[in-house]
């Protein structure tokens, strides 16, 4: 029964963590081949500080989606 405790709580954390991880993944790659392109990353936004926003909150959810991983 200790088992089926143990997957029942850690369940949630692999959930959070496999979402946090592959959007701060997808996000980061389409943002390295936006710029690499020289298409805007975000329409109607300057370059620089749309680039520098979207990194952040990609490389924030790949840490989260990691620290959730470790509280596994």
């Amino acid at each position: 029964m200790d088992t089926v405790d143990t997957v029942t709580e850690n369940l949630p954390a692999v959930f959070a963590g496999t979402v946090f991880v592959l959007f701060g993944g997808c996000l980061l790659v389409w943002t390295c081949v936006r710029l690499a392109l020289g298409v805007p990353v975000a329409e109607g936004a300057r370059t620089g500080a749309a680039a520098a926003l979207a990194l952040l909150f990609a490389v924030s959810s790949l840490g989260l989606g990691f620290w959730c991983f470790g509280r596994i």
